[in-house]
């Protein structure tokens, strides 16, 4: 039923519901399993971080350990990926690119709150395949 499996994560508590639940489904399948992390500088603007290059490291250094922390708590084979920009837009753009037959994302981010979370709001909002909320 699903041979590529995409879960997004940001290492918060949601996120790594998503993760787990991504795992389970990816093992059950036999499916490929890909972790993306979104270095979000919309959140800061990208104008004001072009001449901080120190802050992009620390966010990036945080999406590495991210990442290294899922590949050791999967029991399949993953492959990772860390983007640069509006978390949403590049989610969907990697979901294209390697034509995902699901998106697994946290319900709520960083910024939890008693809602849905704008990312994860937008991400079934534009993509054009399925998504599971966690």
């Amino acid at each position: 039923m699903y041979e590529t499996i995409l879960v997004a994560t940001d290492g918060s508590s949601p996120a790594n519901r998503a993760v787990d639940a991504a795992v389970d489904i990816a093992s059950t399948f036999d499916a490929d399993l890909h972790v993306v992390s979104v270095v979000d500088t919309s959140r800061y603007g990208d104008s004001m971080l072009s001449g901080t290059e120190d802050v992009i490291d620390e966010l990036r250094g945080r999406a590495e350990e991210i990442l290294e922390d899922v590949e050791t708590r999967a029991d399949v084979d993953v492959t990772t990926e860390i983007r640069r920009g509006r978390p949403h837009e590049e989610i969907v753009g990697y979901a294209d690119s390697t034509d995902a037959d699901l998106l697994v994302v946290g319900n709520r981010g960083l910024g939890a709150s008693g809602q849905i979370g704008s990312t994860a709001e937008r991400v079934v909002r534009y993509v054009d395949r399925p998504v599971l909320t966690v």
